[in-house]
This record gives C-alpha cells, sequence and structure tokens, in this order.
C-alpha cells in the first residue's frame, strides 16, 4: 500500500539540532518538507536568539536548496504580538495544505507543550524528530556525519566568552562543565552550521569581535534581574 507524504513546514534556526533534525526529516518518506521557516528580528535583520545576519541564513538555505519563509519580529514582542504574527505565518501555510510543523526540540517539556498547544488551535500537528534521545549521542552523531558548527552565542550564566566563536567538535564538548548540556538545549549556547551532509557546499564566513550584551529579565518577581550573552559575530 502507497502512502502520500504529508506536507510539512520546518522550523529552521540555524544551529546544529535544527540542522541534525532536518537531515533525519529529509530522510523520513512520511514528510514532503515545502519550506523553512525562520523567525529574525525584524529591527537587526538577525535570527532570534542566535545573532546570526540574515546574508549568512540566505547563503545557508541557499546551500541547503529549499524555499524559505522569514518571520519578521518586534526587537522585544510580547506573547500577544508574538502569537499573532506566527498565527498569520501557519494559517497562511494552512491554505497550502501544510498540516504539519517540525521542530529540533528534544526534551523540554514546557516548550513542547506550548508548541502543540498553540499549533492545536489551528488545526496543525507538531513534530519532534528528536524527542528524548540522549543529547550525548545526538553531539556525537552531528560531528560522526560531518557536520560542521560554530558556537554563535553563550549565555553567560553557564560559559564564559571563550567558548563564543569555538567550533563545536569533541574538544569544545570535553571543556564544558558538568552542569551544561552537550547541545545546549537549556539555552547554554547557540550554534551555526556551516557545512554537512544536508549542504551543497559549505558556507563561507570571517570570524568578527565578540560582545557583551544584557538583557532584563522578564521575571515580574524580579524585574531588575538582568542576563547576558556573548555573542561572536560572523561576517
Amino acid at each position: 500500500m502507497i502512502h502520500l507524504k504529508q506536507k510539512a513546514l520546518f522550523n529552521w534556526s540555524g544551529g546544529k539540532d535544527s540542522s541534525l533534525c532536518l537531515y533525519h526529516a529529509l530522510k523520513d518518506e512520511q514528510f514532503d518538507i515545502q519550506y523553512l521557516l525562520t523567525t529574525l528580528n525584524g529591527k537587526y535583520k538577525r535570527i532570534s536568539m542566535h545573532g546570526v545576519s540574515e546574508d549568512l541564513l540566505d547563503k545557508q538555505v541557499e546551500s541547503i536548496n529549499l524555499p524559505l519563509r522569514k518571520i519578521y519580529l518586534p526587537e522585544f514582542p510580547n506573547m500577544v504580538e508574538y502569537e499573532s504574527i506566527i498565527s498569520e505565518a501557519l494559517t497562511t501555510a494552512k491554505e497550502k495544505d501544510i498540516k504539519l510543523s517540525i521542530f529540533g526540540d528534544i526534551f523540554l517539556e514546557d516548550l513542547r507543550k506550548y508548541r502543540e498547544n498553540q499549533l492545536k488551535k489551528l488545526g496543525f500537528k507538531a513534530i519532534f524528530p528528536l524527542w528524548k534521545r540522549n543529547t550525548t549521542e545526538i553531539a556525537e552523531e552531528f560531528i560522526s556525519l560531518g557536520f560542521k558548527s560554530i558556537i554563535v552565542s553563550v549565555y553567560s550564566r553557564y560559559l564564559d566568552k571563550s567558548f563564543a566563536g569555538r567550533i563545536y567538535d569533541e574538544s569544545f564538548l570535553n571543556d564544558l562543565p558538568e552542569n551544561v548540556d552537550p547541545c545546549g538545549e537549556n539555552g547554554e549556547f547557540h550554534s551555526f552550521v556551516f557545512d554537512g551532509p544536508i549542504f551543497q557546499n559549505p558556507i563561507l564566513f570571517d570570524k568578527g569581535e565578540v560582545v557583551y550584551k544584557e538583557y532584563k529579565s522578564d521575571n515580574k518577581e524580579n524585574p531588575d534581574k538582568k542576563f547576558g550573552f556573548w555573542y561572536c559575530d560572523l561576517i
């Protein structure tokens, strides 16, 4: 019996988990990936949380050879604004008979529940190909498949400036403190993938300066609390 592939969109961050997840999703005969979907900071034209420029995102996706849809967000969107913008993008997707949305999340239960609940309201189903896999094994698989990635941002609560701009390899993993997940699944670090089996050619770039940016917490109990990230700019 022949089963038709289901149309899906893929939530693309440009990082390692997203890349490995796309690698598996493309091999899965259940899915017909129509396009990649990426959120960017509308003011600075950079990938949300990662800080990678839109130009490098375009080169990355061109090498993957899949269509890309971009969502531009306000610099500091509240949840109402965020959900409204995402809802509009998904409604457009649904008009093209796309009802699956694929994510590279691994074990954040609250995030998965939020995604599933929001998508269900719009008639979508969330798919998590890497869900509950051992993150050490994921890291090792990513490297062994020939993916190459650079660390573009690190959360200063967990890691110092020296980790920003490093290549994600065995040496990097060995240097991580015990309280840091090897995939950075708790937000400890983010990456940009520039080569690997899903790419037709490597993405070329130069390393720029490493800068520190501090943000105010949205914690109502402690509104003055701040947190920061070290960003390695890629040019």
